[in-house]
């Protein structure tokens, strides 16, 4: 029977990433929360390409795990918080579709944890990319209330979506969207603030 109703992504996975996610659990978990750090760094912008390429070079030799197949592990370990970012979903939610995905409970709760700590500084990063690279030309947003959710706990939460429009160049715009629960959103406004006021000082 086929795995449906993921939070990360509209669409299921291809079976590559749930074989992957199940070849997961035969990492250690000091390996896994290795793998995961290295993830976050990148997404955190704090490794690019190459470097993030040398950190699994230096992960399969460490632990003999082969080169190849470490690669295709991080891909589909990327998609999952990848596609989180765009969708905003909560770090239960994040649980739960790596629990569906076939990752162990406790590493399920790991890689929870991490997005739970990391998500400000993650779409604040995002955000950064997407206008560094891009002019924004338009922003919109609105707040809405969660009506009915497989989970009881988010029903009537509240939440905002966010839709950056920006100038690809060569006359192509192209809408990005962001979506983030209040709780989300007034840590990502506190992140904000912070880099605003740091600006501010060195100014």
């Amino acid at each position: 029977m086929a795995v449906t109703g993921f939070y990360f992504s509209e669409n299921v996975p291809p079976d590559a990433v749930i074989s992957d996610f199940q070849t997961m659990n035969k990492l250690n978990f000091e390996q896994f929360s290795q793998l995961v750090e290295i993830v976050f760094q990148f997404l955190a912008g704090k490794h690019n390409s190459t470097e993030l390429l040398q950190h699994l070079g230096t992960f399969s030799e460490k632990h003999g795990v082969n080169l190849s197949g470490l690669r295709n592990i991080m891909k589909s370990l990327l998609l999952v918080p990848q596609g989180g970012l765009k969708r905003g979903i909560t770090a239960a939610q994040m649980r739960a579709d790596a629990v569906k995905l076939g990752l162990s409970e406790d590493k399920a709760e790991h890689l929870s944890k991490k997005w739970e700590s990391d998500y400000s500084a993650l779409v604040q990063t995002s955000l950064n990319q997407i206008i560094s690279v891009n002019q924004l030309i338009d922003m919109e947003w609105k707040f809405g209330v969660t009506a009915a959710s497989s989970e009881i706990n988010q029903v009537g939460n509240t939440f905002l979506q966010m839709k950056l429009v920006i100038d690809k160049g060569n006359g192509q715009v192209e809408n990005k969207f962001l979506e983030l629960s209040l709780a989300q959103f007034y840590s990502f406004l506190h992140e904000m603030e912070r880099a605003k006021t740091s600006l501010e000082f060195l100014v």
